[in-house]
């Protein structure tokens, strides 16, 4: 998880671990205040990369023992095989994804909208290769990769921002590959939040529809989803969104059945 993606959950829509500083915190979620008053205004936002090269290494100190993303990165390593080709999105600070996927054989590309979790992945997991990029303007062949992890990368754009990367990281799968995801499930479109310490702007869905996305959207067989609750070292309580992906091997070619 790294430069494309704020965590957390929102205090007006009710999921735990978001503080919502912009005009629901003022009134009604259309931004009209209880009682007739003027509306808030929401505090200036900050861009994912702002917000993460700001962060650096203290991400990777709240969130680097996320349990439910080192079960899903260990249950990836266990299906692939030595040189799988592997694209983490919104890769930080390379650690304990990139990291952990290079060490058990893996080819790793790291993209990551901050400079400086880019800077930081190239010194601690020097058996990857990382760029800074943005999911939204990388480009791949169909079927470039192996696997897929996209662990938060999400949030910090629109809903319609949102499930075109998510179609376009099912398409870069090679058939029978794999996309490993993670989200802050909530019903809630550009809203405004604090989270560790910054106001940012986040979209984000509803489980089921999160899960509706990626089997009927994206075309993939969903095998695995779960919710849990993290604990972040010095931030508040989350709910997550594991879901494990495969798209499906193509049928063979006529007269090879």
């Amino acid at each position: 998880m790294g430069g494309e993606e704020a965590g957390g959950g929102t205090g007006g829509t009710g999921v735990g671990g978001w503080d919502s500083v912009g005009p629901e915190a003022a009134g009604r979620p259309d931004g009209d205040p209880v009682g007739g008053g003027p509306a808030a205004e929401p505090p200036e936002t900050v861009s994912a990369a702002e917000l993460f090269d700001g962060l650096g290494i203290a991400y990777e100190q709240a969130f680097g023992e996320l349990p439910g993303q080192l079960a899903a990165v260990d249950w990836l390593t266990a299906r692939l095989g030595a040189g799988a080709r592997v694209l983490d999105v919104g890769s930080g600070t390379g650690r304990p994804v990139a990291d952990l996927l290079a060490r058990a054989g893996c080819e790793v590309t790291g993209i990551d909208v901050s400079g400086e979790m880019v800077g930081l992945a190239r010194e601690q997991v020097p058996g990857a290769r990382f760029e800074q990029c943005d999911v939204r303007e990388f480009s791949a062949a169909d079927g470039s990769f192996d696997a897929v992890c996209a662990f938060f990368p999400l949030l910090m754009m629109t809903r319609a921002e949102a499930a075109a990367s998510l179609e376009r990281m099912a398409g870069w799968l090679a058939p029978g590959g794999y996309l490993v995801t993670a989200t802050v499930p909530a019903d809630v479109e550009d809203v405004v939040i604090e989270w560790m310490g910054r106001p940012v702007r986040v979209s984000s869905f509803a489980p089921e529809e999160f899960v509706r996305r990626l089997r009927e959207d994206c075309g993939l067989d969903v095998l695995h989803q779960e919710v849990s609750v993290f604990h972040p070292k010095g931030a508040a309580d989350e709910e997550h969104l594991f879901c494990y992906a495969r798209r499906p091997v193509s049928s063979p070619p006529a007269g090879d059945a």
